[in-house]
């Protein structure tokens, strides 16, 4: 049987590797290297070291479903209350500059009220838990 301890470091594992075929392929994908690629470079590449920052900090409070394991308050989370929500759109965004697919835009165009929807929940479920606490560090903080 694997250890919560196991799981947590494979889908860690998962989650970087996936990070950095993003990476590859923003860097040796398609051509040419035009404004936009390298404006899609400067959104996507910092974002997504952001939110990955975001992702070991949050460690094992990270959940899909909305749940109050840890009120998690330090290091960027000390300033974006949901920074992985936050940092994944921008990457998103910067990733289909990169790929030159303009249309693709409705794709965190229609992910970002999900998100808003998923900030809502979590926020209620943090709030009943932790009461006050969460309250205060939510008026401390951004989105």
């Amino acid at each position: 049987m694997i250890s919560s301890d196991s799981k947590f470091s494979i889908f860690l594992l998962v989650q970087l590797c996936a990070a950095g075929l993003a990476i590859f392929v923003m860097l040796l994908g398609p051509k040419p290297w035009n404004w936009a690629h390298w404006f899609g470079l400067a959104l996507a590449i910092p974002a997504l070291v952001l939110l990955l920052i975001a992702r070991f900090q949050l460690g094992k409070s990270f959940s899909i479903t909305p749940q109050a394991r840890k009120l998690v308050t330090h290091g960027i989370y000390s300033k974006i209350r949901n920074p992985i929500y936050f940092f994944g759109e921008i990457v998103m965004v910067g990733f289909f500059i990169v790929l030159h697919r303009p249309i693709l835009l409705v794709v965190p165009a229609i992910v970002a009220p999900i998100q808003i929807l998923r900030v809502r929940k979590e926020s209620k479920v943090l709030e009943e838990k932790f009461g006050d606490e969460y309250r205060e560090y939510k008026q401390s903080t951004w989105f």
